[in-house]
Parts: structure tokens; sequence; C-alpha cells
């Protein structure tokens, strides 16, 4: 079953915390050991993982990404996004974590993060828990 998760941004390029939307999705699952996939099926958002017990850091990350491209410069793309383009394909459309004992495996800081680059919109956020366990086979 492919889950989806809501993500509503405010600002043309944003970091969104979801962390805990997937968090529920594993423990809801009932899933012991396994894998989550989770995508954006956007080419102007992405998903990574970073720092979130500091909200600097995300907002670090998308000042440095305006910083190195431009919002506005002689970019061929008609639409006028070609800087979120560019901008998501740092990061890229998918993160795989692992699963164990019924919870996500992250270190200690670690937070999962929908960016936006192409706002304010309303998206989604795929997410695919895979058992390795035999119980939920």
């Amino acid at each position: 079953m492919i889950h989806s998760i809501k993500v509503e941004t405010t600002k043309r390029n944003q970091m969104v915390d979801i962390t805990k939307d997937i968090i529920k999705l594993v423990r809801d699952s009932r899933v012991s050991e396994g894998y989550v996939l989770v995508f954006v099926p956007h080419t102007t958002a992405a998903i990574t993982i970073n720092e979130g017990a500091d909200p600097d850091v995300a907002s670090d990350i998308v000042r440095t990404l305006q910083n190195m491209i431009p919002e506005h410069d002689s970019y061929k793309h008609v639409e006028g996004n070609s800087d979120a383009h560019i901008k998501a394909s740092f990061f890229g459309s998918s993160e795989i974590l692992l699963v164990e004992n019924n919870q996500l495996v992250l270190g200690t800081w670690q937070h999962i993060f929908f960016y936006e680059g192409d706002g304010p919109r309303n998206r989604k956020v795929f997410v695919k828990i895979i058992p390795t366990d035999e119980k939920k086979r």
C-alpha cells in the first residue's frame, strides 16, 4: 500500500519537517523490520534528511540555496522556475530509511524534510513501507 502525506507550503523556498508523519505511518503499519521509501512526485520539490533540532539549519540551507542558485538568471526554461528544478536536483526525489522494532531508524538529530522550491503550493509525498520481517509479508 502506498500512503500519501499532504504538505502545504507557504513560501517559494521552504523546508517542511515531515518526520512525525512518517513515524506515525510506520507505527500504524505494525511493521517490525523493513524499509520506508519516501518519494516526492514533483520536479521542483525534494526530500532530504538533515538536522531538525535547530530550525536555523533548515533556514541556512534554504538561504544558501537561494544565494547559490538565484531565482532570476539567464535560464532558458520559460516557466520561470528553473532555479527550483536545479535546487530540487541537489536533494533528489526520494529517501530510503530503515525500520527496526516498529520504529524509524534515524540519528539523534536527523529529521526528514520536504523541500519546496516553487511555492507556495499544496503537495503530496508518497510513502511505501516495505516489510522484511516474516510476520508482515
